[in-house]
């Protein structure tokens, strides 16, 4: 079951993510197998989930927002139905990366870590995506460009937000 509304989080509409909740109750060690429960089940972790998890734990919730902030493996905004993962190893960078970043952020208007306000697009820096005879290279989603120039990202880009 995916989240279909602000009223399925609300609600706590998700089976999967009540059996882990109960799975782990009282449990030593629980926080981080819930917290990946509930992204896993939400695509983030929503503040209700937050919330449930702490009265489950009894950790407070401020403390529960330090972990999820400490590991990059957690999200507390829904990820863009494209995400784009851009290369920063040397032989990217030596091969001006930057210049495709600076492309992606001027097509899309969103930097690292952001998704655009339509929801369509995360952007996310890598240090390597082991792609190195492509440099410079990103990938979104699953798909893999290389030996990018600021025009040919621009233009997938395009491709992509036609898309819609």
């Amino acid at each position: 079951m995916k989240v279909k509304s602000k009223e399925d989080i609300k609600n706590n509409n998700f089976p999967e993510f009540n059996v882990a909740l109960w799975k782990y109750r009282g449990e030593d060690g629980a926080l981080i197998p819930l917290l990946q429960s509930a992204q896993n089940t939400y695509g983030y972790i929503p503040e209700s989930a937050i919330n449930y998890i702490s009265k489950i734990v009894k950790i407070p919730p401020a403390d529960i927002y330090g972990v999820i902030t400490f590991y990059s493996q957690f999200r507390l905004k829904p990820m863009g139905k494209y995400v784009i993962k851009i290369c920063n190893g040397t032989a990217c960078h030596v091969n001006n990366a930057k210049s495709i970043n600076q492309s992606i952020q001027e097509e899309l208007g969103i930097t690292y870590d952001e998704t655009s306000e339509d929801g369509m697009f995360t952007y996310q820096s890598v240090a390597c995506l082991g792609c190195c005879s492509l440099s410079p290279v990103i990938m979104i989603n699953n798909e893999t460009y290389g030996r990018l120039t600021p025009q040919k990202v621009k233009k997938i880009l395009k491709e992509y937000k036609a898309k819609k």
